[in-house]
């Protein structure tokens, strides 16, 4: 288990509020009409869309650090969701917001 989880957790949570918060005002600036024309429309539509799947990712992993810290608050943290299992701390290490062990993961991934 990470040496303070819930420390990891909380720094991982700013990191992620800010990086949203950068991408909203990144958004909202490229949408503000230019003079453009069609080439410049359609590298404006492909930023707008990695701009929305890295909304997306960051939004889901915020939603993920969140409920680890909701699991830490409730003295679940560090075990699988699914199974009730010790996840092992070298897997808490590298994802510290991870619900679930290594072979639940590789379910829900299947």
């Amino acid at each position: 288990m990470p040496t303070n989880p819930e420390v990891v957790l909380r720094e991982k949570q700013q990191e992620l509020q800010a990086d949203l918060a950068r991408l909203e005002n990144e958004a909202r600036e490229a949408g503000e009409p230019e003079v453009r024309d069609t080439s410049d429309d359609s590298t404006a539509d492909q930023g707008v869309a990695e701009t929305v799947d890295e909304v997306s990712l960051k939004s889901q992993t915020l939603e993920e650090v969140e409920d680890a810290l909701k699991r830490v608050a409730d003295g679940t943290y560090g075990k699988c969701v699914v199974c009730g299992r010790k996840i092992s701390p070298a897997r808490l290490e590298a994802i510290p917001w991870t619900p679930y062990c290594l072979e639940d993961q590789e379910k829900q991934a299947s």
